[in-house]
């Protein structure tokens, strides 16, 4: 990593940009970019709040705000000799805070969706016999899943979690038409190891 950067867990307390003395963020940039952890740190301290109230925005929790302001530093990071206008800066993770927090509450509002459809799809099971069976029922589903081929393990898995078949298309790189033919061919191999 370039220089010491010290990302906060939580926005910070310094004194808002008008309090401060002018600092000249392109500067600031082509410092960063020669590892200067001094002027990583006036970035950080200077966008930090900004970057929380984007993610705050989209309704994250505390957890995946404090992620993706990390992501978006990270990025920073990785892309700053990449950056044409350094002092345009603030635009740059401006825009990648908003599209990190946008996935993440996609990916957010996708699981509890399916946190909330098997809750409500979940038979209730109250006895300890049926707590048994429902038990030792996943375990042969997870059986029978590793007995497929990989290309049908890692499909049927990622199912369970992408938010879109758009996504799941780009994670495997497969074209957006054949999910569908593909994940009932699957599930129809499972459906099948399940029944011998």
């Amino acid at each position: 990593m370039r220089g010491d950067v010290t990302v906060h867990d939580k926005p910070t307390t310094a004194p808002r940009a008008e309090d401060e003395p002018a600092e000249d963020v392109g500067a600031l940039v082509v410092r960063a970019r020669a590892g200067n952890g001094a002027a990583w740190t006036r970035l950080v301290e200077r966008y930090s709040r900004l970057l929380w109230s984007i993610t705050r925005s989209y309704g994250l929790g505390t957890a995946d705000a404090g992620d993706v302001v990390q992501t978006t530093w990270l990025r920073l990071v990785e892309r700053i000799d990449q950056i044409q206008e350094p002092a345009a800066v603030g635009r740059w993770l401006v825009v990648t805070a908003r599209r990190e927090s946008l996935r993440t509450a996609r990916r957010a509002s996708a699981h509890r969706e399916l946190i909330a459809d098997d809750v409500l799809a979940a038979p209730v099971y109250t006895t300890p016999e049926e707590r048994a069976l429902a038990r030792e029922r996943l375990g042969q589903v997870a059986v029978a899943l590793e007995a497929l081929p990989r290309r049908c393990q890692v499909l049927l898995r990622l199912l369970a979690v992408a938010p879109s078949y758009a996504e799941l298309s780009a994670a495997l790189e497969m074209p957006l038409g054949s999910i569908g033919p593909t994940r009932a061919r699957c599930l129809d191999r499972l459906m099948r190891r399940l029944a011998s």
